[in-house]
């Protein structure tokens, strides 16, 4: 069967209808990658999928404050990548946004930016620049834990560890008094926990109706990515989510 998943923006839950699907795929290691997706399947089953479903169990306010500081944090990535764009108006609505947030909303945890008429842009990373900038995505594959990527995707990700993720200097890359590497570690794992849970009632029925799950979640990685590269706000079509960045781009 075929399907298209809308993304339905800054609260990262998707939506899924019946659609066809277009674009090429560069799978180079796809038997390797089948193998490793399968590996993700079982942790997912056995460790994020529970995790997922604890967190839903939170109050709304406490998961929408985890949500909007998260979200918060990935301005750090998204704002230079604005700028690489030369989108510098979402730049500096971004800019106001974290500082607000981060002073106002006590780290992120309130949208206070928002009340201002700040509202949410769309986020963006280093492989979503490359993208702009004409460089090709290369070959799909899957890496464990992260998920899908591409080379041009996984470049992108190594651009955060060489300094192009405020987030990565203060935790990891330095030596800083008040964070160490367990709160970017901790924030990974939270991103992707809130994203999952967000999104439980959409995988599980992408499980239920793919007839090749595998093939499902390539098509909407790439088509998906295609999309953000080109800022363009409409349903993805594909064979078979929002923010994959939050899970593999940050």
């Amino acid at each position: 069967m075929l399907f298209s998943i809308a993304n339905a923006g800054s609260d990262g839950s998707l939506e899924i209808e019946n659609k066809s699907s277009s674009g090429e795929i560069n799978d180079c290691f796809e038997k390797v990658n089948r193998g490793i997706f399968a590996f993700n399947q079982g942790l997912d089953k056995v460790i994020f999928k529970p995790l997922a479903t604890g967190y839903r169990k939170l109050p709304q306010p406490v998961r929408s404050g985890a949500s909007n500081a998260l979200g918060n944090l990935g301005n750090v990535v998204t704002i230079p990548n604005n700028i690489l764009q030369g989108q510098i108006k979402d730049a500096g609505v971004n800019t106001l946004r974290f500082v607000i947030n981060t002073t106002l909303g006590i780290g992120g945890l309130f949208d206070v930016a928002s009340y201002y008429g700040l509202e949410k842009r769309e986020k963006e990373d280093y492989g979503q620049t490359l993208g702009t900038w004409g460089v090709g995505e290369g070959c799909y594959f899957v890496l464990p834990v992260l998920g899908p990527t591409t080379v041009r995707d996984s470049l992108g990700s190594v651009a955060n560890i060489m300094g192009g993720d405020a987030w990565y200097n203060v935790t990891i890359a330095n030596d800083t008094q008040y964070f160490n590497e367990a709160d970017y570690y901790l924030s990974r794992v939270m991103s992707g926990v809130d994203f999952r849970a967000k999104n439980l009632e959409s995988f599980d029925s992408l499980e239920r109706t793919s007839l090749d799950l595998y093939s499902s979640v390539r098509s909407l990685y790439l088509q998906d990515r295609r999309k953000k590269i080109q800022n363009l706000d409409e349903i993805t079509e594909t064979l078979s989510d929002d923010d994959w960045e939050e899970v593999d781009a940050q």
